[in-house]
């Protein structure tokens, strides 16, 4: 199963209905879907850098997820890149979005 969301309407959607947390460098949208199986997508604008550098940020945050997030099923997810978010190693960027679904979570929760 493919885990990634594709089409702009996605995207828009996640914006305009989800659910919104936030740490230094990156804000999560979370929204409620039908399907079991969790989607997620990374938007990171032209204004972080030039390709390699989105493209190297867009392949540590998919590695990241995969490995160290445990994402709830039933959800779809956007993650949307800040300026400074190109600068941080792989170490920081995972704490950083570790730490953003702990946050997603607390608030789910309260």
């Amino acid at each position: 199963m493919d885990h990634r969301l594709k089409k702009n309407n996605q995207f828009t959607y996640i914006y305009k209905k989800g659910d919104r947390v936030s740490t230094e460098n990156f804000t999560l949208f979370v929204v409620k879907s039908k399907y079991k199986c969790y989607r997620i997508g990374f938007s990171i604008s032209k204004k972080l850098g030039k390709a390699n550098k989105r493209n190297l940020l867009k392949r540590r945050l998919k590695d990241i997820t995969r490995r160290f997030v445990e994402i709830p099923d039933f959800c779809n997810c956007v993650i949307l890149a800040r300026e400074n978010a190109t600068a941080l190693s792989f170490d920081q960027l995972k704490n950083e979005i570790v730490k953003l679904f702990k946050k997603y979570e607390n608030k789910k929760n309260s």
